[in-house]
Order: C-alpha cells, then sequence, then structure tokens
C-alpha cells in the first residue's frame, strides 16, 4: 500500500489509559475540559500576524520555518538548513521554492515517529485543515497545495484561526527594546482578541549575550535615562515594566543560564555594574550581575504587580558554526543540570515571603522536580510550578512532571499548562495533548481511590483553565 492511501485518523482515545477501568474515567474528565477555552500565558507567536491579519503566506513558512522542534531533528539527520528555506543571521536565505522545502520535510517525515511532534502535526493537519491522508513523501505536494490554499481564504486568517481554536488569551515575548507597535495596533483595532506582551529584559541584563553593548545602548535611547548609571539603569526597566504593562503585560521572563540569585549590598551592586558595562565582567562576575539582576527584578514586582518566570538552565547556541550562520532559536540549544534550593534562597530571603509576589519557575532538569522544585514551592507562598517545559512537553514529560511533584506540591502549587511556542496552529494540539494527559494522570488516581472523580473533574477545570489564569494574573 502506498503512502498515499494510508489514513489519517485521530483515535478518540490517543493517549488515555488502556485500562479499561482508567480509560472510561479519563474519558468522562475529558469531556468536561476538552471545548474550554485556551489560555496560553507564556509563548512566542509573533504579534504581528495578529495586528495585520494578513494570510500566512504558504505551508512552509507557517509550519517548517518557525519551528525549531522540526528543523533540529531534521538538521540531526543531514538535512541542511538553507534547504529549508531556514533565514540566515543577516537576513538573507538560500533560493529554495517553499514547496522544495515541504517536499524535504516530507521526505523525512518518518523521523518524527513517536515524538511529541508527530502527534502536534497530526492534529493540525487533520483537524485544521481536514487532510485525511499521512503526510509522506508522495502525498508532499497534495499537502502543500491543500495547506496553502486554505491559508488564502478568510476563515484562516491570523484573527479567525485565533477564534476558531477558542483562545481567551495569548501572551507574547518581547525585549525592553520593542516599541510594542503590533500590540499597539491590535489595541486600536477593535478586535476583540486579547493579545498581551511580557517582558523579557535578557538582552541588556546579560553582560554574555551577544547583544549586550549595542541593547544597552538602545535601552538609552529608547528610556531617556543614563543606563551606564546603576540607578539609571534601573529607573530605564521600571520605565519599561510600565510601558510593557500599559501593553497589556501581567509577567516578566528571564532566560538566564542558571537560577543564581544575589542580594548585593548598594555599594556592591554598583561596582558590580560599572565592571558589566565597562566590558570588563569575568565570567563569575556576568554570573552575579544576572543574580543580582533576578533579585531587582523580583522588587520591582511587588510594586507594579507583573509575575515573574525564570526559565533557566539552558546552554543557547552549543552549535557554533550554526548559530554564526542562523543566528539564535535555531535546534541547537541543550538542558543543563540547574540547582535551585541555594540559587533562589537570597531572593526569597528578599522577597518570597511578600503577599503579592508570584515567581513561576520552571526547569529542563527532571532531577529536581521532586529534590527541590515541589518541597520549595509547597513551603513559599510566592512559587509556583511550571508545567513541563521544552525537551520535556511530551506526554512521558508530562507524567512525570505530575508525578513527582503532587506529593510535595499538589495540584495547586502549580500553574496549570502553557504551551511556549512560536508555532500558531500547534497551540490546540498542544493544549489537547496537555488535558488528555491530565485526565488520564487523574483517572489513575481515581481508579487506586486516592480521590474522588468529583474532585478530579474539579481538579482537571483547574489544570486546564482556571490555574494559569490565576497564576498570571489573567
Amino acid at each position: 500500500m502506498t503512502a498515499s492511501h494510508v489514513p489519517l485518523n485521530l483515535h478518540p482515545d490517543r493517549l488515555f489509559p488502556s485500562e479499561p477501568t482508567q480509560r472510561a474515567i479519563a474519558r468522562r474528565l475529558h469531556a468536561e475540559i476538552a471545548a474550554l477555552p485556551i489560555v496560553s500565558p507564556h509563548g512566542h507567536t509573533d504579534p504581528a500576524w495578529f495586528a495585520d491579519d494578513a494570510p500566512f503566506p504558504d505551508a512552509t513558512e507557517l509550519l517548517l520555518v518557525p519551528d525549531h522542534y522540526l528543523f533540529r531533528m531534521l538538521y540531526s539527520q543531514g538535512v541542511d538548513l538553507d534547504t529549508l528555506g531556514i533565514p540566515r543571521i543577516d537576513g538573507s536565505r538560500a533560493d529554495v521554492d517553499p514547496r522544495a522545502a515541504w517536499r524535504t520535510f516530507a521526505e523525512h517525515i518518518h523521523l518524527f515517529r513517536g515524538t511529541p511532534s508527530a502527534l502536534w502535526l497530526d492534529h493540525v493537519f487533520h483537524d485544521v485543515f481536514g487532510l485525511r491522508v499521512r503526510l509522506a513523501a508522495d502525498t508532499a505536494d497534495l499537502y502543500f497545495d491543500a495547506i496553502t490554499e486554505a491559508l488564502q481564504t478568510p476563515s484562516f486568517r491570523p484573527r479567525a484561526l485565533f477564534e476558531r481554536f477558542g483562545i481567551e488569551v495569548i501572551a507574547t515575548t518581547e525585549s525592553p527594546l520593542d516599541p510594542l507597535v503590533h500590540h499597539a495596533a491590535i489595541r486600536d483595532s477593535g478586535w476583540s482578541g486579547r493579545v498581551v506582551t511580557a517582558y523579557r529584559p535578557d538582552p541588556v541584563i546579560d553582560p554574555e549575550h551577544e547583544q549586550f553593548p549595542d541593547a544597552l545602548q538602545r535601552f538609552a535611547d529608547i528610556t531617556g535615562e543614563d543606563v551606564h548609571d546603576w540607578n539609571g539603569y534601573l529607573r530605564a526597566h521600571r520605565q519599561r515594566r510600565t510601558f510593557f504593562a500599559g501593553h497589556g503585560a501581567t509577567s516578566t521572563d528571564h532566560g538566564h543560564p542558571s537560577c543564581a540569585t544575589a542580594d548585593l549590598a548598594d555599594t556592591q551592586a554598583r561596582r558590580l555594574f560599572e565592571t558589566v558595562v565597562a566590558g570588563r565582567a569575568t565570567p563569575t562576575e556576568a554570573e552575579l550581575f544576572r543574580a543580582q539582576m533576578l533579585t531587582e527584578m523580583a522588587k520591582m514586582s511587588l510594586d507594579d504587580g507583573l509575575v515573574m518566570q525564570i526559565h533557566p538552565g539552558c546552554f543557547r547556541n552549543h552549535n557554533r558554526a550554526l548559530f554564526d550562520r542562523y543566528g539564535r532559536d535555531k535546534g541547537a540549544d541543550m538542558p543543563l543540570q540547574t540547582e535551585y534550593v541555594q540559587a533562589l534562597k537570597p531572593l526569597l530571603d528578599r522577597v518570597g515571603n511578600a503577599p503579592d509576589f508570584t515567581l513561576i519557575l520552571f526547569t529542563l532538569d527532571e532531577s529536581t522536580y521532586a529534590r527541590e522544585l515541589a518541597p520549595l514551592a509547597g513551603h513559599w507562598p510566592c512559587l509556583r510550578l511550571g508545567p513541563a517545559w521544552w525537551f520535556h512537553d511530551a506526554p512521558e514529560g508530562m507524567w512525570r512532571f505530575r508525578e513527582q511533584t503532587l506529593a510535595s506540591g499538589g495540584f495547586y502549587n502549580t500553574v496549570g499548562f502553557n504551551d511556549d511556542t512560536r508555532a500558531f496552529l500547534s497551540i490546540p494540539a498542544r493544549h489537547d495533548v496537555a488535558r488528555r494527559v491530565d485526565c488520564a494522570f487523574l483517572a489513575k488516581l481515581v481508579a487506586e481511590h486516592r480521590l474522588d472523580e468529583d474532585d478530579a473533574r474539579e481538579v482537571a477545570v483547574d489544570l486546564a483553565y482556571r490555574l494559569p489564569k490565576r497564576a498570571y494574573r489573567l
């Protein structure tokens, strides 16, 4: 049988337990939450999509080019990113026909068997585009034509898809240097869709960021503050945070290599800052400065109410040659071992008992779930645990997260689910996977008589909808 005759079906019991009693419970729980609105409180979709509401150009540009989950796997098997039409760091691109790039992707689709990317893609192909045969080399053109043709119709414009997906609110992530013109355009357009921003200050906080010297100067130009002076630098952050809050931001986000925090005396912090802006910081001093700035950001959150997120523990741009050619976020980031108990203590000693402060912790180091993160969140009132993230946002990773955090942290010291994606069309698929896994997990507790089904139903709704809204103050 040729690939063109292999049907594409989404089994209604996918990700549910195979054991009949638990499967029946999971079905009932999922029926209660499947149609709940999507709350997407942290992600990386492009706000220009919703501001301009222009048609997406083609299947390759929408589904392949923004998704580093896809081309990191392809690259691992020897597929050159130029053949996929991935933009280079200088803004140029190889002269590749989008159809040819899509064919290359389709020829390698077997690489994704059993991966979460396959779950998400099949959901998109089946539910969003109505395709009923599997993607393969000999169906590549059928897919490209069907998807690209659909994208030119009004019902596949970004705003129409936003509404079709049942998205109640979505947060994008921007640098302090972003003028937020797209968010302003969305706000002024009269459209009812809620798209908010989040404050991600890494380029002006991390002395080892490749953009840091230029970013600092632009920070000064935008704010009118002397950002080479410690007090002026802090005022500039406060100013931009207020600006972001005015464009809907309810959170900040920090992607540091570690979760180290510090609480230096003002004279020490000032001297350290002078070393940083002079370009003389050693790696140890750069780490100390990032640590101090996490505490400074936490103190600012006490004033402006922005929820704080830390996404630590990633060695970014591990492939230097790839980074030099294509830049950041090209699939070469790697998880690192990360410590939290000692690292967070200076920040927590300073602000951890403040009643209006919320700090959401993520990790790429699963070994910390039961040992550090759940006990921390199970004690400190300010701490909440973000969901299984990035390399672990697979069904198995989501299950491990629940299994290892429940005893010490419970369900209510977590923030439910967020999709953290650039791939817009995968958002309902990712939420569907998370909801199904949570229902399967809850079904096991019910079947073991550890949880009443009525309570499980309420937990399912909380995890899917109420907790992310509450945690992110949405």
